[in-house]
């Protein structure tokens, strides 16, 4: 069974991104931090976004800009498989990105059901709200970065009851970084 896992970065109050929806401060560039985020792109997996996320990515990582900036992270975000959730969206012009107007608690059950990849959210707070609430995500990689805002969204923005999760892994970065991965707890 595949697995359902979050990947964010939050500042240390608590937000995925500021008022305007910016996260120009996440990128916090060092060899090591460089490495890990490399590694990460061209290892495997589904990316999942939701509409506003989808939107973001699809502005950046398909451009010439992209590849001169991060030339393994752009091309891992290219070819990747991606899934983007929308009500409103016609079609996906991303190369590799499926489009789902439907239910997203049957289309990520079923997709958990099928075979391949580990299914990774990257943004898409109410997708992980929504997600999260109906019990279907396996970890939460929480990457906190040494800034505070004031002010955001959340990556929990809207949830309706409490979640319980257990710490199972840690790893601290020279550019301050500190990566926590939960799991939900039983």
């Amino acid at each position: 069974m595949r697995k359902l896992i979050v990947f964010n970065l939050v500042t240390v109050d608590g937000y995925i991104a500021d008022g305007k929806g910016d996260m120009s401060w996440a990128h916090k560039s060092d060899p090591e931090w460089n490495e890990f985020v490399s590694g990460n792109a061209s290892g495997g997996g589904t990316l999942v976004f939701g509409r506003v996320t989808y939107d973001l990515m699809v502005r950046y990582w398909p451009t010439p800009l992209a590849l001169e900036n991060n030339r393994v992270v752009a091309e891992g975000m290219n070819r990747l498989p991606k899934v983007v959730f929308s009500r409103t969206m016609d079609h996906a012009s991303w190369s590799n990105t499926t489009l789902v107007k439907g239910n997203i608690e049957e289309a990520v059950r079923k997709m958990k059901g099928e075979p391949g990849t580990d299914l990774v959210i990257l943004g898409s707070g109410s997708i992980v709200t929504q997600l999260g609430q109906a019990g279907l995500i396996d970890e939460y990689q929480m990457v906190i970065s040494p800034i505070a805002l004031g002010e955001g969204k959340t990556m929990f923005q809207g949830m309706e009851k409490r979640l319980p999760l257990k710490l199972v892994k840690t790893r601290v970065f020279g550019n301050g970084n500190v990566l926590l991965c939960y799991e939900p707890a039983a």
